[in-house]
């Protein structure tokens, strides 16, 4: 890859295919950091700017450029084999683990929800998800908050606390960010019981490394009835 430090980014907005078709996981906005990519497309639309999403008015509403070259409309179409956010969702499948990878491409080629893969330890699922990723904002930055999201919002409460348990630093991070997200905050109470060991992990986490998401933990995780006993 192309170094990327020091390079502004450029910002691409909204694309409107004409037949309507849209990749279900292609964010409303995203960044191009690589330098080859960025020379890419201002060659094509000469005009476009790193402070602003390339073709979208300020009306926020997508502009349809009669003047659009073909190279251009393959280059910006999410649909597109060829296209800059195709190849983005292809680097963040190639980053996945190895036991995910396949439901990874399936989630890039446009399946809404693919099979879930069996016996993958939440653990590594957490470290997915906290994974840092060396362009966090490009056309992936969806795929690699909804992946590793759709498999943890449906696992029990218990399940997750024992990965908390076992998770590297990177799981960690992602456990924080699960814990503390809409997916789980909005779990009936029952489903948000933690056992203390595992609570005290991420609070203790947050503290130091997302303080933002201490409040909405120390709210939302509730203990389960074994340690309010223990504890009275």
């Amino acid at each position: 890859m192309i170094p990327t430090s020091g390079a502004e980014p450029l910002l691409m907005g909204e694309f409107s295919r004409p037949d309507g078709a849209r990749h279900p996981h292609h964010p409303p906005t995203y960044e191009i950091r690589d330098p080859a990519e960025i020379r890419a497309v201002t060659a094509t639309e000469p005009h476009a700017t790193t402070t602003e999403p390339a073709f979208v008015c300020m009306c926020g509403e997508p502009w349809e450029d009669p003047h659009l070259t073909e190279d251009a409309v393959r280059l910006r179409d999410p649909l597109s084999p060829d296209g800059i956010p195709a190849r983005h969702r292809a680097r963040w499948v190639a980053a996945a683990p190895g036991g995910l990878r396949g439901y990874a491409r399936a989630l890039a080629g446009g399946e809404e929800e693919p099979d879930r893969p069996r016996g993958m330890p939440f653990a590594v699922v957490f470290g997915w998800l906290g994974a840092v990723r060396e362009e966090p904002r490009d056309a992936a930055w969806l795929l690699a908050e909804r992946g590793p999201g759709l498999l943890l919002a449906v696992a029990p409460a218990d399940e997750l606390a024992r990965a908390v348990l076992e998770a590297d630093r990177a799981g960690l991070e992602g456990a924080v960010r699960f814990f503390a997200s809409e997916e789980f905050t909005t779990r009936h109470p029952k489903r948000r019981r933690v056992p203390d060991a595992a609570r005290d992990v991420l609070l203790r986490y947050a503290r130091g490394r997302r303080p933002g998401d201490l409040a909405v933990l120390e709210r939302r995780l509730l203990r389960v009835p074994e340690d309010r006993v223990r504890r009275s």
